[in-house]
């Protein structure tokens, strides 16, 4: 059992750095985008995190839009063959989508971490739910 009291580290320092978001040492990945089962330092248990589809729609809404309007801004003004998209609009694209997500993934875990999020609940364990309430 670890009973030792960690410091609460910012979610936006600790995440993009792919750091363990209790103790700020461990790492969070052992792949690209693969959490690691725990930390190696702490011990914290990252079967609580599920950042889902966020880092995707992220990278896609904020990086990635950009890109695309460059690559419709080509197509109006000049039309040109597709080998011109295949070698300006798609590498861009690919550019600028990818490399944020392993960053943006652990800024979400962090922030699962830090605000304590869990799956929502209408009722605790042992309740019985009345509906009068609702």
């Amino acid at each position: 059992m670890n009973d030792r009291v960690y410091p609460k580290l910012k979610p936006y320092i600790v995440g993009p750095l792919g750091r363990c978001p209790r103790c700020g040492e461990g790492r969070l990945f052992c792949g690209f985008l693969t959490l690691r089962p725990s930390c190696e330092v702490c011990g914290l248990d990252f079967s609580y995190a599920d950042p889902a589809d966020g880092p995707a729609f992220f990278a896609s809404m904020f990086f990635c839009l950009p890109s695309i309007s460059f690559a419709v801004w080509l197509e109006l003004a000049f039309q040109p063959p597709y080998w011109v998209h295949a070698i300006t609009t798609l590498p861009l694209m690919l550019a600028t989508v990818i490399p944020p997500l392993r960053p943006l993934k652990g800024w979400l875990v962090a922030s699962q971490f830090y605000h304590k999020a869990a799956e929502g609940r209408l009722v605790r364990e042992g309740e019985v739910a009345d509906p009068r309430t609702w």
